[in-house]
């Protein structure tokens, strides 16, 4: 369910990434580049958040942080701390080629639907086309294709999903109830609207383990240069 007059994403879109290129490198960093929102934005999102899982306080979703949301435009996945510093290289030219641009957010979905949510997702109504060019854009530069995700064995390109820009919020794949708390997620976001500007790229870490994934920075780019 998506918010009238919202973009809606293609019928039977899933969440945008993919496996590991190195899946037997564990201790290497998993690293991903997205566009972080504002503290606004964070905040309004997270009282959008707070309301469905206090109502829905029996539907054990993993909700992510509230106090790192980002937009992601590439999964790198385990990737070696040496190749930090061309990623990072990479990261200032891309934005250096684009401009800071509006993101508004509005209304929510899941993904694969919300009959049976997998992932549920805030929208993004604004800045989806530049979303959407930054991500092509660091796709095709070799310093971070390098490390985008492989067909095990063969090395060749892995198929991917088109990509779809949305914000993450929690991940529900076999939690019972969840379809409830994507239709209640839906309900509380149609009025949400909350819109910040898009100034930098950021190279994250994830960190794993108990409770949600905290998110370390590594390095960052700001748009325009």
């Amino acid at each position: 369910m998506t918010r009238p007059g919202a973009r809606a994403p293609r019928p039977g879109a899933r969440p945008w990434g993919g496996e590991n290129r190195h899946p037997a490198a564990d201790g290497q960093p998993r690293l991903f580049v997205a566009v972080p929102l504002s503290a606004g934005a964070c905040e309004a999102v997270a009282e959008v958040a707070e309301r469905v899982r206090t109502a829905h306080d029996g539907v054990r979703a993993r909700w992510v942080r509230f106090d790192g949301l980002h937009l992601t435009l590439q999964f790198l996945g385990p990737t070696p701390e040496s190749a930090v510093p061309s990623l990072a290289a990479a990261l200032t030219e891309v934005a250096a080629r684009s401009r800071p641009f509006t993101v508004r957010l509005s209304g929510a979905g899941a993904f694969p639907n919300i009959q049976r949510p997998r992932t549920l997702w805030v929208d993004v109504v604004a800045g989806a086309e530049e979303l959407t060019n930054l991500s092509a854009s660091l796709a095709a530069d070799e310093r971070v294709a390098e490390w985008l995700p492989q067909r095990p064995g063969n090395g060749g390109p892995l198929e991917r999903k088109p990509y779809t820009p949305h914000l993450t919020i929690a991940r529900t794949d076999g939690v019972p109830g969840a379809a409830r708390l994507a239709r209640s997620l839906a309900t509380e976001a149609a009025d949400l609207d909350v819109a910040f500007m898009a100034e930098r790229l950021v190279l994250y870490r994830s960190h794993l383990g108990r409770g949600p994934a905290r998110y370390e920075p590594l390095s960052e780019a700001r748009l325009g240069g």
